[in-house]
């Protein structure tokens, strides 16, 4: 079992800041991470790649899954919808209900709601972040991306196809 701050490097995923501490040579600690290895911003293997049979290469995140939530199924829809029109995701799924517990406003609430699941590349996210911003119903909706790590070659084409902003 890895001891804690080397499970990145046991996953292949960090092995700068490993190296850096096997050798002594902490460096500068943005480079190398802090003493478990994390890092400020995590890069992590390139989608297309499977992890396991990775060199040890370390590159920024290509593809994204963003989420929100909404209170309805058909602002849920709606929500799909008018991203995936737009070709700021490729494809949106639309879960639930699902029962969130969260604080709003000093109170500890439940609500059902939906949740929204759109996939795209990661340099689209800003827009598509706006976007949902702008249409959104809550006043301060959940938007969070979580980056796509790996995934079939060609789904992942078939993601930056798709979204592809329209010449002209």
């Amino acid at each position: 079992m890895a001891r804690p701050g080397e499970q990145a490097a046991a996953d292949g995923f960090d092995t700068e800041a490993r190296d850096a501490r096997d050798t002594g040579d902490a460096g500068d600690a943005r480079d190398a991470g802090d003493a478990h290895g994390r890092r400020e911003t995590p890069e992590v293997p390139d989608p297309g790649d499977d992890p396991a049979a990775r060199s040890g290469e370390v590159i920024s995140v290509r593809y994204l899954q963003v989420q929100t939530t909404t209170d309805s199924r058909a602002e849920a829809m709606d929500l799909a919808h008018a991203a995936v029109a737009a070709r700021l995701a490729a494809c949106a799924q639309v879960a639930g209900p699902v029962a969130s517990t969260f604080w709003w406003e000093d109170s500890l609430e439940r609500a059902e709601e939906w949740l929204v699941m759109l996939k795209l590349p990661a340099d689209r996210y800003a827009e598509l972040a706006e976007f949902i911003s702008e249409r959104h119903s809550y006043d301060e909706p959940e938007i969070v991306a979580t980056p796509i790590v790996a995934g079939s070659p060609s789904y992942l084409s078939w993601i930056a196809e798709e979204t592809r902003p329209e010449a002209g």
